[in-house]
């Protein structure tokens, strides 16, 4: 449980933030680069649900959710001590994976294949969508630089891969299942 009594402690004046392991890292570190870019999403993604209604919100909210336990996740360096760790280590699995296979397998089933690249935009959702789904293509290269680096979940680097393609058909879903969805026309200002 998060206990929250007092918002600012001025202790990141000096440009350090503590992980969640007590460790005290640069603001500008990797780890805090792509747990802070996946806080990002977490607001991006509360603009969109903000225009979602239904299963589709509800399916937002779930993964809201989950971006807190990948920050989490995120946040805590080697794995390899989670086991000593006096709390329990919030860490993304592949059955959060796996659920976001289900669903983006759901609604593209939905959807007719497509014949061209489309643009973002169409349905005020479809546009906040796409915006998502590149802030959470941005999130997964700061985790694929911090992995490079550092040790990193391989289950929090697979849910931001599939959580942008769910991003992407899920805008396609709030675009009239596709009907509404802008086609990308090459060349078509020369």
């Amino acid at each position: 449980m998060v206990v929250l009594n007092k918002i600012y402690t001025r202790t990141g004046d000096k440009g350090e933030t503590a992980l969640s392991n007590g460790e005290r890292v640069a603001k500008h570190a990797l780890r805090v680069e792509a747990y802070g870019t996946v806080d990002e999403l977490n607001a991006t993604l509360g603009l969109a649900r903000l225009h979602a209604d239904g299963g589709m919100a509800a399916q937002i909210a779930v993964i809201q959710n989950d971006l807190f336990d990948l920050g989490a996740d995120l946040s805590r360096p080697r794995m390899e001590e989670d086991a000593e760790a006096p709390y329990p280590v919030l860490r993304i699995i592949d059955t959060q994976v796996d659920r976001l296979e289900s669903e983006i397998d759901a609604m593209n089933a939905r959807l007719a294949p497509l014949r061209s690249f489309i643009l973002p935009g169409g349905s005020t959702l479809a546009a906040h969508l796409h915006l998502c789904r590149t802030v959470a293509r941005r999130a997964e290269r700061a985790a694929t630089a911090l992995a490079a680096d550092e040790d990193a979940n391989p289950a929090a680097i697979k849910y931001l891969n599939r959580l942008s393609d769910w991003m992407f058909v899920a805008g396609r879903i709030a675009n009239n299942d596709g009907q509404d969805d802008i086609l990308w026309i090459p060349g078509a200002s020369r």
